[in-house]
């Protein structure tokens, strides 16, 4: 099975051979099928609304990752059918930063869904990858619009067209640090994803890291 572990290389050129920047876009079946980290590295997966981003931390992150969508799952269960989301939406986040923190003071490896627009979270994020000697991944999801679109109508649930715009513009910032450098603020490597490459990976994997790694 082909992988692709991902390190982070302060003095690489970005977009160079085993430099921070890994761009399997229209790599299509030749793509890697896991991407490995070093045990104690947190990695973030960011994209617009619909990209696909919970379908891949489900499929490939162990233990199904953290993510908002299944602590608003769980409590649109709990919740009556007549009640609008926006009510409880405040309790909802509370929930969602809460279990992540008690796993991030757990030390374990992480995997992360970021909506792209609060940029803080990946501060936080960065600050605690730092105090543990470790580094903070950014895999981000290139769809377009369109791609976002479709996706958000598969699952019956969108986003407002003003939500999605702050989204878009968001996400675009990223992949511009992305492309052209410097790497988007607190991230030591980046991973660029179109639909077809995330759809091949299947495992994120956390492994020990070599004696004497940063």
């Amino acid at each position: 099975m082909d992988g692709l572990p991902v390190r982070p290389r302060r003095a690489a050129r970005p977009g160079a051979a085993g430099g921070p920047v890994r761009d399997l876009r229209g790599r299509g079946a030749h793509g890697p099928q896991w991407l490995g980290f070093a045990e104690g590295d947190i990695v973030v997966v960011s994209g617009l609304p619909g990209g696909g981003k919970s379908t891949l931390i489900k499929r490939a992150a162990p233990g199904g990752g953290i993510d908002s969508q299944d602590v608003r799952e769980r409590w649109e269960r709990r919740m009556p059918a007549a009640l609008p989301y926006a009510a409880y939406r405040p309790l909802v986040r509370i929930a969602h930063y809460w279990g992540l923190w008690r796993t991030l003071r757990s030390g374990a490896s992480v995997v992360v869904h970021d909506c792209g627009t609060q940029s803080w979270v990946r501060a936080l994020l960065a600050a605690t990858a730092r105090r543990r000697g470790r580094a903070l991944h950014l895999l981000l999801l290139d769809t377009t619009p369109q791609e976002a679109l479709a996706g958000q109508r598969a699952r019956g649930r969108g986003v407002s067209p003003y939500a999605f715009s702050r989204h878009r513009a968001a996400v675009g910032r990223l992949l511009r640090a992305a492309e052209s450098g410097p790497l988007p603020a607190g991230c030591a490597s980046v991973v660029l994803l179109d639909r077809a490459a995330a759809a091949r990976l299947d495992r994120i994997a956390f492994r020990p890291a070599p004696p004497g790694a940063a």
